[in-house]
């Protein structure tokens, strides 16, 4: 009896070291993750907040802490910050709000509907997804420029909104797949058409997913470089992406501290927009839709 007591707390005690072993390991995972993550975001805090201009002479932790970049970059006559901020600002609300309308709609029929060309139409997004914007940009150069959209921030934003709705679209197709028929017929049988379906029933539980995809869209304009570098020619055009390029380039005498000041700027519209959606991001509403 004593031998059998003892083997199950050695059991007991190799289950709790193991338990205590995936957590050490869950943790250490975590630590290293925050340090990649943390490091470079506080080593451009700090250039920002250095007086020096040269990103070799520049301190993790500086002797004189200043607030001259940024303070440049909203009062300088030579900077145009505030007009970059704005352009980006303009493209990332108009491709947020069209394409999250237009992939809702998109998806809802996919899902929803039984047509002609709905597998084929299915197969073509997958198809898109394969292909990268970039491998057009010979052909949206080229009509652009017929269409006069060259160096026009709309022609941008057409670029952006028509490279997003295929990935996005197939993405909330596949959430509106898990959510039970049964409510649409409910619906139908209380005399509900299509468009209060939609609207009242089938897009409140689809605000998680439509969360994220509006949030994806908001971030693109703000780091995307490439498609602003070959849309846009004028300086008023650009975007901050493209704008604080001219900071390390020649413009200002490779000025990383302005740069690395522009750079932090841009985190507090996705942080804002980030916290605003936040309980849609992390919640489940579409598990308890056929509760109660």
């Amino acid at each position: 009896m004593k031998k059998n007591s003892t083997k199950k707390s050695d059991r007991k005690l190799s289950r709790k070291e193991k338990s205590r072993l995936e957590v050490a390991l869950i943790y250490l995972i975590l630590g290293l993750v925050f340090v990649v993550i943390f490091y470079p975001l506080l080593w451009a805090f700090a250039i920002s907040m250095n007086t020096t201009t040269n990103l070799y002479s520049a301190s993790l932790s500086p002797e004189n802490w200043s607030l001259d970049n940024f303070v440049w970059l909203f009062t300088s006559p030579r900077s145009d910050y505030l007009l970059w901020y704005r352009n980006t600002l303009f493209v990332s609300t108009v491709v947020t709000v069209v394409t999250t309308t237009v992939v809702s709609f998109t998806a809802y029929a996919f899902s929803r509907y039984r047509f002609r060309g709905r597998t084929n139409g299915l197969y073509a997004f997958l198809l898109l997804q394969m292909f990268p914007v970039l491998m057009a940009m010979v052909a949206l150069y080229i009509l652009l420029n017929t269409v006069g959209l060259l160096d026009n921030l709309w022609g941008l934003i057409l670029i952006y909104i028509g490279g997003g709705i295929p990935m996005n679209a197939f993405l909330v197709k596949g959430y509106l797949d898990t959510l039970p028929r049964s409510l649409d017929e409910s619906a139908k049988m209380d005399g509900a058409g299509h468009f209060r379906i939609f609207f009242q029933i089938l897009l409140p539980l689809a605000k998680p997913i439509l969360s994220v995809v509006a949030l994806f869209n908001f971030m693109g304009p703000f780091m995307d470089f490439i498609l602003p570098r070959i849309v846009l020619r004028s300086p008023e055009n650009f975007t901050l992406a493209l704008g604080l390029y001219n900071f390390v380039n020649a413009q200002f005498s490779n000025n990383f501290s302005r740069f690395a000041a522009g750079a932090v700027l841009i985190a507090v519209p996705i942080a804002t927009v980030y916290l605003m959606l936040q309980k849609y991001l992390i919640s489940g509403l579409a598990s308890g839709a056929t509760k109660g």
